[in-house]
């Protein structure tokens, strides 16, 4: 490889390069009606991550194509401080898989120890300033993890598109 990962005009990028986190200390107005924060602020918060990786990957502007998938793993509490940590897993043509894994921790808690509480996989395309989709730079793995998480991601889109094409068919068939 010639060109470095690191430029913003490369066309070749490592996952690292798109690696993005946000905190956000949970409020009383996230709350459900059980007391928790309820799970769409913690999905608002894991896209808005994915999109800045999305974006930091493509180089300019990019959309929330897909939400593929979203486990919640425990709740997160009114005043839990929330990081998401996100990087692009795969990257195609005009999109891209995002992973956001959401941890938290009681903002009295400084031992350092937070509780993994989700994960997402996100789909965006990178769009031009008419809305229409737009190449983005290829993902380079370089260590195993980051090997293993695009493996995962082809084999998420694989099943993405498999589903579409059934329902697609089963659309076009009569009973």
């Amino acid at each position: 490889m010639t060109e470095s990962s690191s430029d913003p005009t490369s066309s070749v990028r490592q996952p690292s390069y798109s690696r993005v986190s946000l905190a956000e200390m949970m409020h009383a107005t996230s709350a459900n009606l059980l007391g928790n924060v309820h799970g769409g602020e913690i999905m608002k918060l894991a896209d808005s991550t994915a999109g800045a990786a999305a974006q930091r990957h493509s180089g300019g502007a990019a959309v929330t194509a897909a939400l593929d998938e979203m486990v919640f793993l425990e709740p997160v509490h009114v005043g839990d401080i929330v990081r998401t940590t996100a990087q692009v897993n795969w990257a195609g043509r005009s999109s891209m898989e995002v992973g956001v894994r959401i941890e938290a921790e009681p903002w009295t808690d400084a031992s350092g120890h937070p509780l993994h509480v989700a994960s997402a996989y996100f789909v965006f395309v990178a769009v031009d300033a008419d809305g229409r989709a737009r190449q983005v730079p290829q993902l380079v793995p370089e260590t195993p993890d980051e090997v293993r998480r695009m493996r995962e991601a082809e084999i998420r889109r694989s099943h993405r598109l498999a589903g579409r094409a059934e329902i697609e068919k089963g659309r076009t068939t009569s009973p």
